[in-house]
């Protein structure tokens, strides 16, 4: 990395100012993803597989400066904020406290995409001073963070500086879609290190050179080019080779850019270009509640749950989807519609909002679990024929106050999430019935109880068998109080409740006392079965609308139940187990 240079502007002889520098360091990696992504999405990846590789690596990269940025304020006692309208002001816009005359833009692949990506990536100048506002280049105001940074270990002492806590940094193990290292920071050299990381990718090694010093993600063989380079690349269709400068350009074998295979989007497209209720905006809207969510889970991962981190990478292969939909719709003059990246406030998102207890269905994702919600182990204990007889409650598992858990069935870590769910492209479309319970129930009356059934929430745990007769055959003997009571456990025992009793008909329900948790089921044999909410815990869908909140219930986790999100005992079908994880 450049050594600061003296004349340096806006200098950082603060921890307050350092911190606030470094939140502008996450907004300033924000602010490219969007005009990124919009090149990438309008790229066609059969006609044009060099181009998309190469903007799909530097959209990568970014996020992964981001989470470099994030780290380094956590490292000196901040907060990194990205779930906050300042993200997404409308575009055209600028670089935060940057050059004001660098205009960023949302257009498709082309000329003017490459020159808006050539400018943003620039290489700053031999002997550039650095700058800590209003930066020419990037590379200036990371070059102001690192003179910041020593300045105050020299005056503070490093172990003031780095006061942040350990736990909050995120690292090799949750970020892995790059060549590129995300380096925990925890003092002064792992800081200097991940500045370096972030300048050297974007703008090369040492003075002048086009290598960012790792191997190419997508060609192994091959040393890789800074992003300034890669987009040199792809303007003069050309790669580098070994012995090419900045000066001589690129002069290696032949990169192929068909401008015919981009999809004409429409420029900076806003929601206010078509009419509330059309499809194009109903599209758009719902782009940006994804995008948002995606920004939700990263604030989250970057404040104490590190684990969200693949869920939020994750959650952006539904952003993919969502905008080549948009991509393929007609607009106006000869262009398509477009992803318009406008900020959602958190009350219009309902699940996002606040830190109560909660559980959050996410589209096609994961369960994203809020407010600390207990999570343990329950088997079932069986008779010696193996007919159920009580839950055992098993070890209370390591979790962060915000997690999320595998609902496609594929997870590596069960029963986390690890983002499995994006690379198998899980269809996690809810089916489950949101009428409330009393609107579906069937009720059977027997002495001194009333028994309530709706088959729809059935697991088929087989507590309502049991070793001799079923409920439904019980009920006419409740006039005996050993029967009653007998059939009175068994309900108790229901996971899903899909069983419940009151004292006489239209009676109010009686439910055992179960503490607000979330149980991890397992059966006979090691059958994994569902996750058991109980002490009723919210449960919200994916378009933020509630279930019936009730005292207990069950949630599928093979992926592969027919009344998502609820469980419908297929697990028992297709034999699901899982091996037992530690911790995420």
């Amino acid at each position: 990395m450049r050594q600061p240079q003296p004349g340096q502007t806006s200098r950082i002889d603060t921890l307050d100012s350092l911190r606030e520098h470094l939140q502008w360091a996450i907004e300033l990696e924000h602010a490219t993803l969007p005009p990124y992504l919009c090149a990438l999405y309008s790229l066609d990846p059969e006609r044009n597989p060099e181009a998309v590789d190469v903007v799909g690596s530097v959209f990568a990269e970014e996020m992964l400066h981001l989470a470099l940025a994030a780290n380094l304020l956590n490292a000196v006692g901040g907060r990194p904020r990205l779930d906050t309208p300042r993200m997404l002001p409308p575009h055209p816009r600028t670089l935060p406290h940057g050059d004001p005359s660098l205009e960023l833009s949302l257009v498709p692949f082309g000329a003017e995409a490459l020159e808006m990506f050539l400018r943003i990536e620039q290489p700053a100048p031999p002997g550039a001073v650095a700058e800590g506002d209003g930066y020419a280049t990037i590379g200036q105001f990371y070059d102001a963070i690192e003179q910041g940074l020593r300045h105050l270990c020299d005056r503070l002492g490093e172990r003031e500086v780095f006061s942040g806590d350990p736990a909050r940094q995120v690292n090799a193990g949750h970020f892995r879609h790059t060549a590129g290292r995300l380096i925990a920071v925890d003092g002064l050299d792992s800081a200097l290190a991940a500045l370096e990381e972030i300048v050297e990718q974007g703008e090369g090694t040492g003075h002048g050179d086009v290598w960012d010093g790792d191997r190419d993600v997508f060609h192994p063989d091959r040393d890789e080019v800074a992003h300034y380079y890669r987009f040199q690349e792809l303007k003069a269709g050309r790669r580098y080779r070994r012995g090419d400068t900045p000066d001589s350009g690129p002069t290696g074998e032949a990169i192929s850019v068909d401008l015919a295979g981009v999809r004409p989007m429409r420029r900076n497209p806003r929601l206010t270009d078509h009419a509330p209720g059309s499809a194009i905006r109903t599209a758009q809207e719902e782009f940006n509640h994804t995008y948002c969510a995606v920004l939700h889970l990263l604030e989250q991962a970057f404040n104490g749950s590190p684990r969200l981190l693949a869920v939020a990478t994750g959650a952006m292969y539904a952003l993919k989807a969502q905008a080549q939909a948009l991509l393929r719709m007609p607009d106006e003059g000869g262009t398509t519609a477009g992803p318009t990246f406008e900020y959602v406030p958190p009350e219009l998102r309902h699940w996002s909002r606040g830190d109560r207890q909660r559980i959050v269905v996410l589209r096609d994702g994961p369960y994203v679990v809020y407010g600390g919600v207990p999570l343990r182990r329950k088997k079932k204990i069986v008779s010696a024929e193996g007919k159920a007889l009580t839950w055992r409650t098993g070890e209370r598992l390591e979790t962060e106050d915000t997690y999320a858990l595998c609902r496609c069935g594929h997870s590596g870590s069960k029963p986390f999430c690890d983002g499995t769910h994006a690379l198998i492209g899980f269809d996690g479309t809810e089916t489950a019935d949101v009428r409330p319970y009393e609107e579906l129930q069937h009720v059977h009356d027997g002495t001194g109880i009333s028994a309530r059934r709706v088959g729809e929430l059935c697991v088929h745990a087989a507590f309502c068998i049991a070793r001799t007769r079923s409920i439904a055959e019980m009920l006419p003997d409740t006039g005996d109080s050993d029967v009653r009571s007998d059939v009175m456990g068994r309900i108790d025992h229901c996971p899903s409740g899909s069983y419940s009793y009151a004292l006489e008909r239209g009676g109010d329900t009686i439910e055992p006392d179960l503490p607000q948790a979330v149980s991890v089921l397992e059966e006979e044999d090691g059958l994994a079965s569902a996750l058991w909410v109980t002490g009723g815990v919210p449960v919200l869908r994916a378009d933020g609308r509630p279930l019936e909140t009730r005292a207990r219930m069950t949630l599928c986790r093979c992926g592969h139940s027919g009344n998502k999100p609820l469980c419908d005992g297929t697990h028992r079908q297709i034999g699901f187990h899982e091996e037992p994880a530690d911790g995420p």
